[in-house]
């Protein structure tokens, strides 16, 4: 194999050293909220509480529009939690969140511990129950309120970084194949 110069191997070789700040700039993104923020959410699928069952465990929840919230989450993100019937009041806490942020056809992606309860639009502890049997239904919005200050540093994103080397591929190799210009061999 011989050394053939081109723009194929300059960029090879020069593309990492210029990639390389913006990779360092993209591990530093953070998904933050403070101490006491308030979030609106909802159930994903309905949850029915009775006396045989009266917690439920590793619920989903996702964001939604609350007048009462202070903050609000990225639109793609899941909440998994834990619910409880006491007293005729739905107790929700929440251990973790995935959310996907995204910005044209960038996204970032945040996962980890999300620690928070639930109160109802009202402002008290837990949420009432309206029924018997007791249930939570998508589309009844309540809030998430942090019990601690959220901070979660971004995940790598293998597919995002995959689409920037082929975007960055100069028609050489599987990244991104320009078709030969050479006669077909099959047609005389």
């Amino acid at each position: 194999m011989s050394f053939k110069p081109s723009h194929f191997w300059l960029t090879a070789i020069a593309a990492p050293f210029f990639a390389m700040p913006l990779y360092a700039s993209a591990a530093d993104a953070k998904l933050t909220l403070p101490s006491e923020a308030t979030v609106g959410v909802e159930v994903v699928e309905e949850l029915t509480f009775d006396s045989n069952q009266a917690r439920l465990c590793d619920i989903l929840l996702h964001p939604t529009r609350a007048a009462s919230a202070s903050h609000s989450l990225p639109e793609y993100c899941v909440i998994i939690g834990n619910a409880q019937l006491v007293d005729e009041r739905i107790r929700v806490t929440t251990q973790e969140a995935t959310c996907i942020e995204t910005h044209d056809a960038d996204s970032d992606i945040f996962s980890g511990n999300f620690s928070a309860s639930a109160y109802a639009e009202d402002g008290q502890y837990a949420i009432p129950c309206e029924s018997t049997p007791c249930t939570l239904s998508p589309g009844q919005t309540f809030l998430l309120t942090l019990d601690e200050a959220l901070e979660i540093t971004e995940l790598d994103n293998p597919s995002a970084e995959l689409n920037q080397q082929r975007q960055q591929a100069d028609g050489e190799g599987v990244a991104n194949p320009i078709p030969r210009e050479d006669a077909d061999p099959e047609v005389e």
